[in-house]
């Protein structure tokens, strides 16, 4: 049965990093054919806090303490607000290679937090990982701060992925034992809702001026691909494997995104791939790769 949960785990959260490597291509397409950023965020919250609601209605109803739903609302800032408005806005700046490849960041971010916060041991191997990782950050954030056109780039929306890596490593780290507790449904349905609640009041003027007549079928093809694979079942999808594997494990699928992503961008033309963007993948898989070949607090404890 270990197995098998172990399995599907791992299956899940391949699956949802798939689904978010393909968002980057799309979503960055929507987003310069009459949406913004901050319409795609709008849409993202509204979307996913509706589709949950109405699939709670088909599973067992669980009651949630005060002191949890008070926790789950700060899990809906770090999980949702931060993590989806940055990421979608800088996106929105960048090129969809970029943000797909700093978002390979995330597991070096765990890492660190998990060193703060669960006093995971830092070995030598997660050094040389974190230094690698930041060579590769820092490289492609230099080549975007000379790039003049969104397909190579721009450091803005480099910093804003950046940031949204940084929060869902929070995310990730903070309420780990939280998500274990409750169905994938109830503590996505009330992420959501909190989220919708903080985001829609600055939104919805935005959003309301959109000029709905005159964006293409396709634009809104390419956002409901969005709330309904990269937000609601990516989201659905993730919290499975959270509840089987460490934070450091579910964070190293994140470098699935930019093999997708980077494929399906230079197919589509939307994106194109320069020698040092080459490096800093390099630098960057190097340094996930080896802070996620560390040992944990539990194989030391247990000797392995």
């Amino acid at each position: 049965m270990d197995n098998k949960r172990q399995l599907i785990a791992h299956l899940s959260m391949l699956l949802a990093c798939i689904f978010w490597g393909l968002m980057a291509p799309l979503g960055k397409d929507a987003m310069t054919h009459g949406i913004t950023g901050i319409d795609m965020v709008t849409f993202r919250v509204i979307g996913g806090a509706l589709l949950f609601w109405f699939s709670s209605l088909f599973v067992k109803h669980e009651k949630i303490s005060r002191h949890d739903l008070f926790m789950l609302f700060f899990a809906g800032i770090f999980g949702l607000v931060c993590n989806q408005c940055c990421y979608t806005i800088g996106l929105s700046i960048t090129s969809p290679v970029n943000a797909s490849i700093v978002v390979t960041s995330m597991p070096i971010f765990t890492m660190i937090l998990a060193a703060i916060i669960l006093h995971e041991p830092i070995t030598s191997k997660k050094v040389l990982g974190v230094f690698l990782g930041c060579i590769g950050a820092v490289a492609l954030i230099l080549t975007s701060a000379s790039a003049t056109s969104d397909k190579v780039g721009d450091i803005r929306g480099d910093l804003l992925c950046m940031l949204a890596q940084l929060s869902f490593a929070l995310y990730l780290t903070l309420f780990n034992h939280l998500v274990k507790r409750y169905s994938v449904f109830t503590i996505n349905k009330w992420m959501f809702t909190s989220a919708v609640f903080i985001i829609v009041p600055f939104s919805f003027h935005h959003v309301a001026s959109i000029s709905w007549s005159v964006v293409p079928v396709k634009t809104w093809i390419e956002t409901g691909y969005v709330v309904l694979f990269g937000t609601y079942i990516s989201y659905i999808l993730t919290m499975v494997g959270q509840k089987t594997l460490r934070p450091t494990v579910v964070s190293a699928y994140n470098y699935v995104q930019p093999m997708v992503s980077v494929t399906v961008s230079i197919l589509l033309g939307i994106g194109v791939f320069k020698l040092g963007q080459a490096f800093s993948v390099i630098f960057v898989f190097a340094g996930v790769w080896l802070v996620n070949k560390s040992k944990s607090r539990a194989d030391i404890v247990n000797g392995k």
